[in-house]
């Protein structure tokens, strides 16, 4: 494990390799599980701001369970994304060629909004727990990440490299260049 500031990171960002492969997966990870995407408590406002800018992307099946509840809260007490059929991502959409997508994250790239997508999302594999003294940082291996996985030991990308850009949405930038140093002090060995 690696300490920094008040975060502990599972050596696994460092070690394993990852790059999302959505043509083997089809965006696996939004469909498959027992519960939707955990949520932080300032992400729900971002959810029903987001909502109307989103409903162009979504089934009308999709948009009726949004309507009854935007998140729902799981078995461990914690927010997360209302599901559909309790299987996909309220907030999904399929493309034509059946890959999975967010309508959150689409809004924003066609420049409807600044909220990207919930962060668990974001930072997928990677998932935080928060404890009353420190944060973990822990790599979630999941069966349906095989194909990631593959491709990203083709391509020599860590996990953590993969994920930059979330990685430094949720603990700045100074903490992602702490966590690359780390790991050249580590390779540098």
């Amino acid at each position: 494990m690696i300490q920094i500031d008040d975060t502990v990171v599972s050596e696994l960002l460092l070690e394993r390799k990852f790059v999302c492969n959505l043509n083997k997966c089809m965006g696996a990870c939004c469909v498959e599980g027992d519960a939707g995407a955990p949520l932080e408590h300032d992400e729900l406002e971002e959810l029903e701001n987001v909502f109307p800018l989103v409903k162009e992307y979504l089934s009308d099946k999709n948009i009726a369970a949004l309507e009854e509840n935007l998140y729902t809260v799981d078995t461990d007490g914690e927010f997360v994304t209302q599901l559909v059929d309790g299987k996909e991502c309220a907030f999904v959409f399929f493309d034509e060629k059946g890959i999975t997508k967010c309508s959150i994250e689409q809004a924003y790239l066609d420049g409807k909004t600044k909220f990207k997508k919930p962060i668990s999302c974001h930072l997928f594999p990677v998932r935080i727990n928060k404890y009353k003294n420190f944060t973990a940082v822990n790599y979630a291996h999941w069966d349906i990440c095989d194909d990631a996985c593959s491709l990203g030991e083709e391509l020599g990308v860590q996990t953590y490299q993969f994920l930059k850009e979330p990685l430094i949405r949720k603990f700045g930038k100074e903490w992602f260049e702490e966590l690359e140093l780390v790991d050249k002090h580590l390779n540098d060995k």
